[in-house]
């Protein structure tokens, strides 16, 4: 249960009833291993693999001492660019099982993001898939590195990606300087693996996500054993799962919500993973959960709508599900109560959190009343404090706004190699979120806005200052602005008013041309407008609530 701290202002800390576990993400992985061996763990139903967890384990062993065999050390980063395959899991477990550390790659990444991830976090060993949908994934790499058409694999010294040595793609073609996924998957060398894995600690940094940064580039927050396995472990407690249970994934791997709130949550209690396709398709994803007999989904509000406004809906079975997560934006009252009855998800859960708090530090209980699964994002997760605090610092009354704050376990390293922003987000061990919030009498949070000008499209979040970065680059833009305005599939669009040099033209369709392969097609605005200049306020700051303003009015929404 959650711990008032002092009556009346808004801190909280959740319980420790439950010890924090020191285990390393091997370690989580073997134990489950050896209580279960032959019980289903893994499948993914659009490359017909099914595993148990015996299978995942020697799958996992197989990649792990060929990425030994090619010089990989406890340290070393090893990127995955791929939607969700079993190579993605098996590399998440692969790395971790020798110390390496993972370097989430966002499948929609272009050819600026890429170089801009591979290059800032020093990449050693790209692991990747050939494409995907419209990505082709070898071209761009081959694009960024030319080099690799003479390389030897394991042997490439590129200009542009100077840290990178090793491409390794997945599926059996060969391609010039890469070497096959499966050319790694080797007879596994247990006794050497087992004593790599003896000289981890549950501190080490083992897992790299990049989170658009609100100043520029994206930035790397940088995650541990320690943060993402007790994450998981109270994730999973929260949705009250264990060892019976069937979890669909629809949602991305490369994003926490895949990779720790679904994969370490089933791991750290031994329930099966169900992956229904590479990316997200509500009649997949409905098909895996009938016929897989799910007892728990995942999504975020805008996969939920969409499989419940499916034409189809109504011949599926979901009256095995019973639990879940709702996350990555804030969730309609109507929606919550038509996947509460119509997808039999009694004790649906709200989850809310942030990367670099690896994720969750805010979850809703399965019994909580459904006004306030829907109103708030629920109480204080385990071993986490959370304050609001207003522009000074000062905690606020509970009930009123001000910024959220986290301590405890989940809070991040910090970002890679980044030391200045890192101080910024992080000060007195208290993650500053950017996130406008209350916490009442009762210790339920409510998220109500943004300190900072960040968009959610999708459950995707996008920081405004790094698309108007981008922008800048194109010949013609003199002054940019970026912002969200309403949406009723997404939650939220973007939005870019631009301001020409002197004397040039530009088109809509021109300004999107030079997003496209550059930059993720998220990201791309939807709304562009023309104007001769921004609204600004007496001191010369720009009034983004204006052009929204105007925006909102303008289109109608």
């Amino acid at each position: 249960m959650t711990r008032p701290v002092t009556p009346g202002l808004s801190v909280v800390a959740g319980s420790t009833d439950i010890p924090l576990s020191d285990e390393t993400i091997p370690a989580l992985l073997a134990r489950t291993v050896a209580a279960n061996p032959g019980a289903p763990a893994v499948v993914f139903r659009e490359h017909g693999v099914r595993w148990s967890w015996a299978e995942f384990s020697d799958q996992v062993d197989r990649l792990a001492s060929g990425l030994l065999r090619r010089g990989i050390q406890p340290g070393d980063r090893v990127g995955i660019w791929a939607p969700n395959r079993p190579e993605w899991l098996v590399t998440q477990f692969a790395t971790a099982r020798i110390g390496a550390i993972l370097v989430n790659i966002n499948p929609a990444y272009r050819r600026a993001e890429l170089e801009y991830a591979l290059n800032k976090a020093g990449v050693r060993m790209l692991i990747t898939a050939a494409r995907f949908k419209a990505s082709d994934y070898l071209a761009t790499l081959q694009a960024l590195a030319p080099e690799l058409a003479e390389a030897e694999p394991g042997a490439l010294r590129s200009a542009r990606l100077p840290r990178l040595q090793w491409v390794i793609r997945m599926g059996g073609e060969a391609t010039p300087g890469m070497l096959n996924y499966d050319a790694l998957l080797a007879e596994p060398d247990t006794v050497r693996l087992d004593a790599v894995t003896a000289t981890l600690s549950a501190l080490d940094a083992i897992n790299i996500q990049f989170t658009s940064g609100t100043t520029g580039n994206p930035k790397g927050a940088t995650l541990t054993h320690h943060n993402v396995v007790n994450n998981g472990r109270f994730v999973a407690i929260a949705m009250r799962l264990g060892d019976s249970d069937v979890l669909c994934i629809p949602v991305p791997l490369y994003h926490c919500f895949g990779m720790v709130l679904s994969v370490l949550a089933c791991v750290s209690v031994g329930a099966c993973m169900v992956f229904p396709g590479e990316a997200f398709d509500p009649l997949a994803t409905m098909q895996a959960a009938s016929e897989e007999r799910c007892t728990a989904l995942h999504g975020v509000p805008t996969m939920f709508i969409a499989q419940l406004d499916h034409p189809e809906f109504s011949r599926f079975d979901f009256s095995a599900l019973r639990t879940g997560i709702m996350a990555g934006a804030p969730c309609p009252i109507e929606v919550m109560k038509r996947v509460v009855a119509d997808m039999h998800m009694s004790e649906v859960t709200i989850a809310y959190g942030m990367t670099e708090t690896s994720p969750v530090s805010f979850q809703s209980a399965t019994d909580d009343p459904l006004d306030k699964r829907v109103a708030t994002v629920g109480r204080v997760q385990p071993h986490l404090e959370c304050k609001v605090v207003d522009a000074l610092g000062e905690v606020v009354p509970t009930g009123a706004t001000g910024e959220l704050c986290t301590r405890g376990y989940s809070v991040m390293q910090g970002y890679w190699e980044d030391d200045e922003r890192t101080r910024e987000a992080i000060r007195d061990g208290w993650m500053h979120t950017g996130d406008l919030a209350t916490i009442d009498d009762e210790g339920y949070c409510n998220i109500v806005g943004r300190v900072k000008d960040m968009l959610i499209r999708g459950g995707e979040n996008i920081y405004p200052r790094e698309i108007e970065e981008f922008l800048f680059r194109h010949p013609k833009v003199q002054a940019v602005q970026v912002f969200g305005v309403p949406d009723q599939k997404y939650g939220e669009e973007v939005c870019a008013w631009i301001v020409l040099k002197p004397g040039q033209s530009a088109t809509e369709e021109e300004i999107r041309k030079f997003c496209r392969d550059q930059i993720a097609h998220y990201k791309i605005p939807r709304y562009i407008r023309f104007v001769s200049e921004m609204p600004m306020t007496v001191t010369g700051k720009v009034q983004k609530f204006v052009m929204r303003d105007t925006m909102i009015h303008d289109l109608g929404l």
